[in-house]
């Protein structure tokens, strides 16, 4: 197939809702959600403070095959309230993850796929959402003993806040060119140290340092994925075959307390190349 017919039948994974997206990945016919729209389950405190609920909390959980074998899919919906973790959506994916870790035990061999698109904490939920996220952490890094977990940025939310530390815990990461990946949103660094420092409406120079592609280059994801639901599939089976790593990369934290002792307080401000010049000289 010519690169034009590859872009002409290419099917944007972007451009799908979290339900769709998690469709997409499992085999057809497969997907069974767990805790639907129609189960009514939803946060009891946004209401309160003049904002509309959404009966699923805007977290889709599936579960159904993956090449024939049981894949848990945990899919956020980034466009609600921008993908934020709340009590009842991270204690959604946490229990999701922690039947996994059970099928597991039981002799049924799941791994999981996380979709997220999430600007971290709810901050309507404060610490229930923090608790919610420190619950999922502890899950992945359980579930991990016995079978994959794959965290998977697409675009066009991100991946922020404690949730991006969720992602650093997975045993592998996919990107796309639209994804971004950082502790801190564009809006809360400029917020905290203004303009000069970072611009959040300066897009090109955003995705320089925080962008899948950057990201993958500098060693912090494993796969850089065109935005295609079947480019993507298949590099979630080559991720779930390829298994727990040896070293994964949440315990090669002496490395990167290395780069930043090196790098020391007041070092001037690195661009986007010279930051992946020193990932990949130091870390790989």
């Amino acid at each position: 197939m010519t690169d034009l017919a590859r872009l002409l039948n290419r099917r944007s994974f972007v451009e799908l809702d979290a339900r769709q997206r998690a469709r997409a990945l499992l085999d057809a016919g497969s997907f069974r959600e767990l805790l639907g729209p129609f189960d009514r389950l939803m946060s009891p405190w946004l209401p309160g403070q003049g904002i509309v609920p959404q009966a699923d909390d805007g977290v889709v959980i599936a579960k159904g095959t993956l090449d024939g074998q049981p894949l848990l899919v945990a899919a956020i919906e980034g466009a609600f309230q921008g993908g934020s973790m709340g009590e009842v959506g991270g204690a959604k994916i946490a229990g999701a993850l922690e039947l996994a870790v059970e099928d597991n035990r039981n002799g049924i061999p799941t791994a999981a796929v996380l979709l997220l698109e999430t600007g971290g904490v709810r901050l309507q939920e404060a610490n229930l959402g923090l608790a919610a996220i420190a619950e999922i952490q502890a899950a992945i890094v359980e579930l991990r003993q016995f079978r994959p977990v794959i965290g998977l940025i697409a675009g066009s939310v991100g991946c922020f806040g404690g949730m991006s530390i969720a992602a650093g815990l997975c045993s592998h990461l996919i990107v796309t060119r639209e994804a971004r990946l950082g502790l801190n949103g564009p809006q809360v660094i400029e917020q905290e140290a203004g303009i000069d420092e970072y611009d959040s409406r300066d897009r090109p120079f955003i995705w320089s340092l925080t962008g899948g592609e950057q990201r993958h280059a500098c060693g912090l994801a494993d796969s850089y994925v065109a935005d295609d639901v079947e480019q993507l599939r298949q590099a979630l089976l080559a991720a779930v075959a390829a298994g727990e790593p040896a070293l994964p990369r949440s315990r090669r934290y002496a490395d990167f307390f290395a780069l930043l002792n090196k790098l020391g307080t007041d070092c001037e401000q690195l661009d986007a190349g010279r930051v992946r010049t020193i990932y990949q000289g130091e870390l790989q």
